[in-house]
């Protein structure tokens, strides 16, 4: 019989979707770029012979200024959370919740004892909360579900000497200017996606940032030709200048979608937790998820993710026409 738990770790945003209005899976809601779209095609060239990341990873520390052996091209950031759960045998290794769900369900997979530390009040990191012998510690910033961003300085406040500091960054690209990002950071190992801010999940883009040392570890456990040649083809177009340009354009864009929708359950008076990236997490009340379901819209339900409960739910961020359709919902569910 399935874990409970694990099968509760494992429950993402693209399952709540079908054919309803997808305000649960958190992909920027916009065309792909031109550029894009023709990397990806001129990919199926590569198809025949075996995949090499080396170039995508040259690219990916040119963007961010680290050296080749610093990266670590993943499928995903799925793959990269696997290949730290199987890195060593962790005597305690430490998830700050509420977060996204696959580093937890990684490391129980690989046959850890998970200790998790919870976030209470507005969910802001406080590093009190992890205990002092935990030699594995992994805390998303922004962090999903809550879209809190954590200063980069209490991030740091984390680091021990014996303990790896695994911070998961899929959405630091929807954070303009992408302050608090510690992928300059020595002693941290910083895991990226591509796949939200460029509207890609079907293609398995990500990476690692690290030391070389702990890079190295990495790619001896990772399984051959993991990286596809879509996504070697999406890491390079995504960290040219042209990129790096439409990546802000996006990120102040959604910051605009956003403060519409916090506007709107803030009007509503719906407690939620401000945002700073592509996602709000909001207390609409009990049965409320399903509610909507009934109305045709998906938002996340949040009570799969440790310390959160069914009276919670995260909406992702959407042009405002169609945020507007899911606050209707609300009103509609108001008065009843």
């Amino acid at each position: 019989m399935a874990d409970p738990l694990e099968s509760r770790l494992r429950h993402h945003g693209d399952r709540e979707v079908g054919d309803l209005l997808d305000l649960a899976v958190n992909v920027y809601d916009g065309p792909r770029p031109a550029w894009l779209a023709e990397a990806l095609r001129a990919s199926l060239e590569d198809v025949g012979r075996y995949p090499d990341p080396t170039a995508a990873e040259h690219a990916v520390a040119r963007h961010h200024g680290r050296r080749q052996d610093e990266v670590l091209a993943t499928a995903g950031a799925a793959e990269a959370f696997g290949l730290v759960a199987r890195l060593r045998s962790w005597r305690r290794p430490v998830v700050v919740h509420p977060q996204f769900t696959e580093p937890h369900a990684a490391l129980v997979q690989a046959g850890h004892a998970v200790t998790t530390a919870s976030l209470g009040g507005d969910f802001t990191l406080d590093p009190t909360v992890v205990p002092g012998d935990a030699d594995l510690v992994v805390v998303g910033n922004p962090t999903n579900p809550t879209g809190v961003l954590h200063p980069a300085e209490v991030v740091r406040g984390l680091k021990r000497p014996g303990r790896l500091v695994v911070v998961d960054e899929a959405f630091m690209d929807t954070v303009p200017g992408e302050t608090e990002s510690l992928v300059a950071e020595p002693g941290v190992l910083v895991i990226r996606s591509l796949t939200k801010h460029w509207g890609i999940p079907g293609v398995r883009a990500g990476y690692v940032l690290g030391n070389a040392d702990l890079v190295a570890e990495l790619r001896d456990g990772q399984a051959p030709w993991s990286v596809s040649a879509q996504a070697i083809a999406a890491m390079t177009a995504c960290t040219t200048p042209e990129a790096r340009t439409e990546g802000r354009r996006r990120a102040h864009e959604i910051a605009g979608w956003r403060a519409h929708l916090e506007a709107g359950l803030a009007e509503r008076e719906i407690p939620f937790r401000s945002s700073a990236t592509s996602f709000v997490l909001a207390r609409p009340g009990a049965g409320i998820h399903a509610e909507l379901r009934g109305r045709g819209i998906a938002v996340r339900r949040a009570d799969t993710f440790p310390g959160l409960d069914p009276s919670w739910v995260r909406i992702a961020v959407r042009p405002p026409a169609t945020t507007d359709r899911l606050l209707a919902a609300l009103d509609d569910l108001a008065h009843r």
